[in-house]
């Protein structure tokens, strides 16, 4: 009489299974970027004078958080447009903050693998006057599970995400602009 095989082995495979599907769906706000309507997660940052800033440090302003990084090229691209935007909302409760996730040391590699820039340069020869803080851990790329640089959300002055854009963009096209002041308006 020949003995009947176990079911053991596929008892216990549908088991562990299920172990990793509940415990992705129980998780699964840890493996996602927070997204439009979630609440913006806190981040510190140094500015050039070394005053660190958080998100509290905007409370009640209307935000562009932008992560970037010296060695990208589409950083650069989209820097003039934050710029005119900037001035176009100047003196309102409007606040760009450009998070440098440049290394720590120059021409070393960085969190990225990229060979670190100065963020503070960087913004000199592009004459920009908005907010340039530098995260050299790149630790708001974890808190905010970028996909990369540029990477940039709109947070309204509630904390919460209403925009977030992977990639760079014209932000001082209209739409934005729009945006932008609606937001302002609702919180006025």
């Amino acid at each position: 009489m020949s003995k009947k095989p176990s079911n053991l082995p596929y008892v216990l495979t549908a088991i562990v299974a299920l172990a990793v599907i509940v415990s992705a769906w129980v998780w699964r706000d840890n493996f996602q970027s927070p997204g439009v309507g979630a609440p913006a997660p806190p981040f510190e940052a140094v500015k050039v004078d070394g005053e660190r800033v958080t998100l509290e440090t905007y409370r009640n302003q209307v935000v562009l958080l932008n992560v970037w990084a010296t060695w990208c090229p589409p950083c650069r691209y989209e820097m003039p447009s934050m710029q005119r935007l900037y001035d176009i909302f100047e003196g309102q409760d409007f606040e760009i903050v450009a998070v440098s996730v440049d290394g720590r040391q120059r021409g070393s590699p960085g969190p990225m693998g990229q060979p670190a820039g100065d963020p503070w340069a960087f913004a000199d020869s592009l004459s920009l006057t908005f907010p340039i803080v530098w995260d050299p851990e790149a630790r708001i790329m974890r808190s905010y599970r970028t996909t990369g640089v540029p990477e940039s959300y709109l947070i309204g002055r509630n904390g919460v995400i209403y925009r977030r854009v992977a990639g760079a963009t014209e932000w001082d096209h209209p739409q934005y602009v729009e945006f932008i002041q609606r937001l302002l308006d609702e919180g006025a």
